[in-house]
């Protein structure tokens, strides 16, 4: 059987206190003590019974940690034993002051307090009640602050250790707190350019589709008209490799991104162009007086756009009128599109990504999102952003 090493470690200092009781025991006995001037009266001379209560004395030493208030309490009687027998106790003493030191180490305030008073009420008791006499008032006054030094040594230990706990129990909360807002950091940068990316592929891919159908259907009775289309699409097909190249290249560690401005309202007219050059009829309709918004609040807004006449050019047919209405209040962004076609795009609650990513772009700025069908037919999509005062 394995034993731990702090109870080798008690039982080696049980041995040594035990050892150095009983030397002290026999060594001063009440002859020595006269002979240094020393000897106090009722006292007795060392035997056989007397070194069993001072190893009895010092045997729970070897468990102090383990249960420190019962050992305490152990080792009291046969030192309460000695005094009362008129025995020397030596250093049998000082197995009582590590004991009364474990507890105050190893346990609460009101066991420590509990087992303090009762090492003071047993040394009255049996400096009163034995029958040594002789001893000055001084020594008394000596043990007590002994005693009282003795616990207060335990329990700045315990408070030292309960704090160098607490310190590693922070530490290591606020690691967990780090690697918690590192994932949610990581995972809204991958929200994010998810979102761009879908923003990107479905918006001009959409537009290539549409024009490549196009000029499909005239490439036999109008090559013009379809190099036109082929043209555009080669345009589209650029612009959507160099969003993407800017996109991408935030993730890459070994390479520099080809940064650039990110889109905003200033090219929702560019925006509406491309729409009718891909078939859609749309218009654009300003209103207010346009001021400062927040670069977050200017991309979401021009992704609104381009996620609305995306869903209309996709969904809602053939001959179908889109509509772009943006109006500046002084402390709002009003955004709406609206078409007048089948009204076929995917709902709110739909598996559609590009609006799930707009609600989270308009959730994000604390704006308010409504889509739809309309109540004349078509499909609307609309979004407020607050703006605050200065912006």
């Amino acid at each position: 059987m394995r034993i731990g090493r702090p109870l080798f470690h008690d039982t080696v200092l049980a041995v040594v206190v035990a050892a150095a009781s009983v030397t002290l025991f026999v060594v001063y006995d009440p002859e020595q003590l006269r002979m240094q001037g020393l000897f106090v009266e009722g006292m007795r001379s060392p035997d056989v019974f007397g070194v069993a209560l001072v190893l009895l004395a010092c045997a729970p030493v070897a468990v102090r940690r383990r249960w420190p208030l019962g050992a305490m309490c152990a080792g009291l009687v046969p030192e309460t034993l000695l005094t009362g027998l008129g025995y020397g106790t030596g250093m049998a003493g000082m197995a009582g002051l590590v004991l009364l030191y474990s507890v105050a180490s190893y346990r609460g305030l009101a066991m420590a307090l509990g087992a303090l008073t009762l090492s003071i009420v047993v040394y009255v008791v049996s400096a009163v009640a034995g029958p040594i006499a002789g001893t000055r008032w001084s020594d008394h006054l000596v043990a007590a602050v002994v005693l009282v030094a003795v616990w207060g040594a335990g329990r700045s230990l315990r408070l030292r250790r309960a704090y160098l706990e607490e310190l590693k129990q922070r530490a290591a909360r606020l690691e967990r707190a780090h690697a918690a807002d590192t994932r949610a950091a990581r995972a809204e940068e991958r929200s994010r350019i998810a979102r761009e990316l879908h923003d990107v592929v479905a918006h001009h891919v959409s537009v290539m589709t549409v024009q490549a159908s196009a000029a499909r259907r005239v490439l036999a009775s109008d090559p013009e008209l379809a190099h036109e289309a082929l043209s555009a699409i080669e345009h589209t097909g650029r612009m959507a490799l160099t969003e993407m190249r800017n996109i991408v290249g935030v993730l890459r560690t070994d390479a520099r991104a080809e940064l650039g401005p990110q889109p905003g309202m200033r090219d929702l007219p560019a925006l509406v162009e491309q729409m009718r050059e891909a078939g859609l009829e749309t218009r654009l309709t300003i209103g207010g007086e346009p001021g400062p918004i927040p670069a977050g609040v200017d991309l979401a807004a021009y992704r609104l756009v381009q996620e609305g006449l995306t869903n209309s050019l996709r969904h809602a047919g053939a001959g179908a009128r889109a509509v772009v209405t943006v109006r500046h209040e002084p402390h709002e962004l009003d955004v709406r599109v609206e078409d007048d076609g089948r009204g076929g795009g995917p709902l709110p609650g739909g598996p559609g990504h590009g609006l799930v990513g707009i609600r989270e772009r308009v959730a994000l700025y604390g704006g308010f999102l409504s889509i739809g069908p309309r109540s004349g037919g078509g499909f609307e999509v609309r979004a407020r952003f607050p703006l605050k005062d200065g912006q």
